[in-house]
């Protein structure tokens, strides 16, 4: 899961999704094809009930403007009123689900502006969440600061060795998912940890001719 401003969590794709997973249909990817609508779901997830004034105050934007979004996010079933928060006046918003699973790629074919608007809306919510820890860096309690990471590996696949590259890191990242950003039950001094994985393939073009 992506904090959020950011949401697709870190599973294969043949693997079964938790419960309180949502795995992106037509309808949902279509809605969540807006950068804004990425961050809101994912600050919900990560924070909690909000409503769309304190919202809007963290996103720069109108609080009618993140009705809106909140209004189109409702509608395709991501989000929902909290009716137990509130004072009649002020409509309190949570998330519906955990984490956000995108795993159809015949529906990126047929979906294809969507798709690619949406993935550009991750894209664009992880940047903001790297460059929100570096401007955190110093403030930041030395144990956390140890573990800060921001590195990158330039590797030779055949596209079999990437997939079970992919697996195997998900599975790592499975044994540590053992409490819910919520769960009361997790240590004290368990923090939230934000991981960005990207596999990008064919980045440096085709190979060079060799001189004859």
């Amino acid at each position: 899961m992506t904090d959020l401003d950011g949401d697709s969590p870190v599973l294969p794709f043949d693997a079964e999704l938790p419960a309180n997973y949502v795995q992106l249909d037509a309808k949902g990817l279509r809605a969540l094809a807006h950068p804004v609508r990425v961050r809101v779901v994912g600050l919900l997830r990560m924070h909690g009930p909000s409503t769309a004034t304190r919202l809007a105050q963290r996103l720069g934007l109108t609080s009618g403007a993140t009705s809106y979004h909140l209004r189109q996010l409702a509608a395709a079933g991501f989000v929902e009123e909290d009716t137990e928060r509130g004072n009649g006046r002020e409509r309190w918003w949570r998330s519906v689900h955990q984490a956000t699973a995108f795993r159809y790629r015949d529906l990126a074919s047929r979906e294809s502006d969507a798709a690619l608007g949406y993935l550009r809306s991750v894209i664009a919510a992880h940047t903001l969440l790297a460059q929100r820890a570096l401007d955190e860096l110093d403030t930041m309690p030395e144990r956390w600061r140890e573990i800060v990471e921001y590195s990158d590996a330039l590797l030779r696949l055949t596209p079999d060795e990437a997939k079970s590259l992919r697996r195997e890191i998900s599975e790592v990242v499975s044994r540590y998912r053992r409490f819910e950003l919520a769960d009361k039950e997790a240590p004290e001094d368990a923090k939230r940890v934000s991981l960005v994985l990207h596999v990008l393939p064919g980045l440096d073009g085709p190979e060079p001719e060799e001189p004859s």
